[in-house]
This record gives C-alpha cells, sequence and structure tokens, in this order.
C-alpha cells in the first residue's frame, strides 16, 4: 500500500528539489527486493502505469563517462540510442558498484536528482505524454511524483528517443 509522505529531512533528491523550488510529491511503499523488476513493482505497489513511472539507469560509455538515463519502467534501453544521444559510439550499463560511487545512491533507488556527481541525464521522449511521472526518490520504496516539465527544469535533461 501507498502512502504520501512529506519530504523534510529527506533525501538528497528531495532537498534537491526542495532548494530549486520546484513542487512534487513524495510517494513511499513497502519495497520488495524479490518483486521482479525494481520499476514495474514500484508502479504496481503505488498503483500507477509502468508507463509513467521512470527508472533512472547509468550508463557508461567507451571512454568511460557516466550518463544516466531515464525511461519508463516498462520499456528497454536502446543502447544504440542512448550512445547516440551521448555522442558516443558505443553505451553499457554501468556495474552496479560503480553506480552506486557515482551517485551516492543505491541500485534500487538512484535518483536523477541530488547526485554525489551530477551526471549528464538524458530522457526518453515518451515521458513528455503525461501529465505528471514518478521518479526515483533517492531511496528504495520512495517515488517522487512531478511534472515532465520541472523535471526538465531541475535536471536539465536532454530528450531523445531511447526506448524500445
Amino acid at each position: 500500500m501507498a502512502r504520501e509522505v512529506r519530504s523534510r529531512g529527506g533525501t538528497p533528491a528531495t532537498t534537491f528539489l526542495e532548494a530549486r523550488g520546484i513542487t512534487f510529491r513524495a510517494h513511499a511503499y513497502a519495497f520488495e527486493a524479490s518483486a521482479g523488476p525494481i520499476g514495474e513493482a514500484a508502479a504496481r505497489a503505488l498503483g500507477v502505469a509502468p508507463a509513467r513511472l521512470l527508472k533512472c539507469l547509468i550508463v557508461r560509455s567507451r571512454e568511460g563517462a557516466l550518463a544516466a538515463v531515464l525511461l519508463a519502467a516498462d520499456r528497454t534501453l536502446d543502447l544504440e540510442a542512448a550512445a547516440r544521444a551521448l555522442g558516443s559510439k558505443r553505451v553499457e550499463l554501468a556495474p552496479a558498484a560503480e553506480a552506486e560511487r557515482a551517485t551516492g545512491y543505491v541500485v534500487g533507488g538512484i535518483s536523477p536528482f541530488g547526485q554525489r556527481r551530477r551526471l549528464p541525464l538524458l530522457l526518453d521522449r515518451a515521458a513528455l505524454d503525461h501529465s505528471a511521472v514518478y521518479v526515483n526518490g533517492g531511496r528504495r520504496g520512495l517515488q517522487l511524483e512531478l511534472a515532465p516539465a520541472d523535471l526538465l527544469t531541475a535536471s536539465e535533461a536532454r530528450i531523445a528517443e531511447l526506448a524500445r
């Protein structure tokens, strides 16, 4: 069962958004590690369509540069499209330990906001089709609901076709 929570004393992600005056709603849910793909499990727990819940993946270019990618929980990242959007020949998913070191978050709780090292961010174009989307709030079991326009304002994300 999901419940709305206040963000005071929250995470680096909520602090980041609050400092910029970005409107969002925080939603907590019971995280279950064995519930299958994390993003789809979060969407079920919150009762929202997986297309509205954006998973945050960390990719690494051939040159070793890291970037964050947001796309719908029920979609698969097109690595070639991500590489093109980043101006790289090839990207791969970063190992979990590297993603955690770079962002300061644990896998399953990686937020596009308030990262230890602010990574370039790509946003799948399909996210703009919704009036509100959900992104990780910086810990497992916390999602932040906000308008795609506010997500863009806060993150300076580049928009690209990233899903297949």
